[in-house]
């Protein structure tokens, strides 16, 4: 009986790390045969590694628990910030990744103004052609909620799509269910948030990934509002495969 109690314990502690926990890198092989390393790091904070170039997402190392130091980190070829808020922007964050000339840095405009105009400022609607055939668009990403409409208001924050050379990955940054939406196309990997009341709630979740139609879906950049097990309840029945990751 002890026994039993036991392993039901066990497999509670299991179940609960599932949700709550890390999971390391997952890695997608292109059909070009080059090798995509994505690494959840925390809330809107990603890792991607294609061909040897290194990427950060949004790095941000104290603004958002658990703290983050990056100094086990490579240093980055690019680091992409879609907006100015300190949950998806911090200074420190970025110097520690920075590795003088080498490491390119795309921000949105108030990001780059915060940044004392360092880096490359980039906007809705305008792209950038990077080495080894990688394009970055950046896409709108705003609040139509009337009363949220301030705090990511449209035409400022940028979402991103990376394409690496045919496979197209979407950083959606801090954005609802907009029109736009509905032009985002051959999406390999989306990253689209859920983060209640400031991002999309479960309901705008489900009709991104029903009208994106990406291949596979990362919920990210979750709050403390949001219960991962209704995100994956929410997302049943979807074309996508839904990869559920720490993101909180």
């Amino acid at each position: 009986m002890k026994r039993n109690i036991f392993l039901l314990f066990l497999s509670l502690l299991l179940l609960a790390a599932c949700h709550e926990a890390p999971q390391g890198s997952d890695v997608y092989i292109t059909p070009k045969g080059k090798r995509l390393t994505i690494t959840p790091i925390k809330h809107a904070s990603i890792e991607m590694n294609y061909d040897g170039l290194e990427f950060e997402i949004d790095p941000v190392s104290s603004n958002v628990e658990p703290i983050v130091e990056y100094v086990d980190k490579p240093k980055a070829d690019y680091i992409l910030v879609t907006h100015w808020h300190n949950d998806h922007f911090e200074k420190h964050a970025i110097l520690v990744l920075t590795d003088g000339a080498k490491t390119n840095i795309l921000l949105d405009i108030k990001s780059w103004n915060r940044y004392y105009n360092r880096g490359t400022p980039i906007s809705n609607g305008q792209k950038a052609e990077l080495e080894k055939h990688v394009t970055v668009y950046a896409v709108p990403a705003y609040n139509v909620t009337p009363k949220y409409r301030a705090i990511h208001p449209k035409g400022l924050g940028n979402g991103y799509i990376i394409d690496f050379n045919g496979y197209r990955v979407y950083i959606a940054g801090d954005t609802e269910f907009i029109p736009e939406m509905y032009h985002i196309k051959n999406i390999d990997i989306a990253f689209l948030p859920c983060n209640v009341p400031y991002t999309m709630n479960l309901k705008q979740l489900r009709k991104a990934v029903d009208v994106i139609r990406p291949k596979i879906v990362y919920p990210y950049n979750w709050g403390p509002h949001t219960d991962p097990k209704d995100i994956e309840k929410a997302l049943r029945g979807v074309h996508s495969k839904v990869v559920m990751r720490y993101f909180r």
